[in-house]
């Protein structure tokens, strides 16, 4: 009789704990958080969330679309590849805004003027989504995200009711690359490590819907929405509070090591011996095969992160054409003292790969590095002098 009892106590328990989980009070909240840039690379962008907030129910919960587990077995090498998964993880509110605070960045709420039933579906969406189950996804830093799948889950939840007025809030239309460079100092080695490793792809112009796979545009967007019901059309925003402004940071860069600083001394070393060896009718061995080591084993790199993961962002890319592949392969040829005569007409190749360059820069085909900018120039010198040397 006692078993009996306590089976049916827990049962209960069970299944009222369950109901309180699932179960939304007429007066809860669902609002879109927005986090401001942090200091790191992967900060620069900001976040978005979903707070469900239900004080009668005793639930204050943030649904986190931007998480991934360090201890995905190959964690690097699918990181690297573009298939590490991400998730949608589920923890409290208060636990959740904390980390941001001490980060000191900004945090925004945007409390949404829903009825019951809509609150009710989406929570309903929301802890469907976190089941083990489904709460993996193919994350895509430009098309799934954390801030597009916010977008995603209200469209999927509130359909055509809901409508947004592009021009409001993608006044001008950016192509991907000056989105990040928005956000970026041209001058850091993050934004040159971006700029020499997502390829073309990035370079044609973003709807104001892809304008949204930033935090920020999510966030001006829904100050735009609209949710027409019954023939009524209202703000789908309540209310927009600041929870937490964004605290004093170290954002100088050291110009002495910056990478348009650092390009700038290698620029002018490779044209000073260039220079130096035309003066005496030389050729400097170790400079050529420096560079087509370097540029060969940046384009195999290239290469890789082109055709050989599942980033889109990562093809068509032409820095290719200064990080040549092949140059890797005839690094020890250039660096022989007596080279192929046949070397000549590949190093004439490598110049028309860089007018190549040259030319799809102008016409925007790829927007390339400004820091890249006398590195590029003194490896059309170098490459120039070589082929007329090598003629000789």
């Amino acid at each position: 009789m006692y078993k009996s009892f306590v089976t049916l106590v827990l049962l209960l328990s069970y299944f009222v704990g369950q109901t309180q989980i699932n179960t939304l009070a007429e007066d809860a909240q669902i609002s879109i958080i927005t986090i401001g840039p942090g200091d790191e690379l992967y900060d620069s962008f900001g976040h978005n969330a979903i707070r469900v907030s239900d004080p009668s129910n005793g639930k204050d919960l943030a649904f986190n679309y931007g998480t991934f587990d360090f201890t995905t077995p190959n964690f690097y090498l699918k990181f690297g590849r573009g298939q590490l998964p991400y998730a949608l993880s589920v923890r409290p509110y208060k636990s959740f805004l904390k980390n941001y605070i001490a980060e000191k960045r900004w945090v925004k709420e945007q409390i949404l003027d829903l009825s019951y039933g809509e609150k009710v579906t989406i929570f309903d969406y929301l802890l469907n989504n976190a089941q083990p189950q489904n709460r993996a996804y193919q994350y895509d830093f430009f098309f799934d995200n954390c801030a597009t799948r916010i977008r995603d889950v209200l469209v999927a939840n509130l359909g055509d009711k809901l409508a947004y007025k592009d021009d409001a809030y993608a006044p001008r239309w950016f192509t991907f690359r000056q989105l990040i460079r928005q956000r970026l100092n041209w001058n850091s080695w993050g934004s040159l490590g971006i700029d020499i490793a997502l390829g073309a792809v990035i370079d044609r112009t973003a709807t104001p819907w892809e304008h949204q796979f930033l935090p920020d545009y999510t966030f001006d967007s829904l100050k735009t929405a609209t949710l027409t019901k019954n023939g009524k059309t209202t703000a789908l925003l309540k209310q927009t509070t600041t929870l937490n402004e964004a605290g004093s940071r170290n954002k100088k860069t050291n110009f002495f090591l910056s990478p348009f600083f650092v390009f700038l001394l290698i620029g002018i070393s490779i044209v000073y011996i260039t220079v130096k060896d035309s003066k005496v009718q030389k050729r400097s061995r170790w400079l050529d095969g420096l560079i087509f080591l370097v540029t060969g084993v940046v384009g195999m790199l290239l290469l890789v992160l082109w055709l050989g993961t599942d980033h889109t962002a990562t093809a068509n890319n032409y820095n290719i054409l200064w990080g040549f592949p092949l140059n890797l392969f005839f690094c020890s040829l250039i660096w022989s003292s007596a080279p192929k005569k046949w070397l000549r007409r590949y190093v004439f190749f490598l110049i028309i790969t860089l007018a190549l360059l040259t030319l799809h820069w102008s016409t925007g085909v790829q927007v390339f590095a400004p820091a890249l900018l006398p590195l590029l120039i003194a490896l059309f010198i170098r490459y120039f002098y070589l082929a007329r040397y090598l003629k000789d």
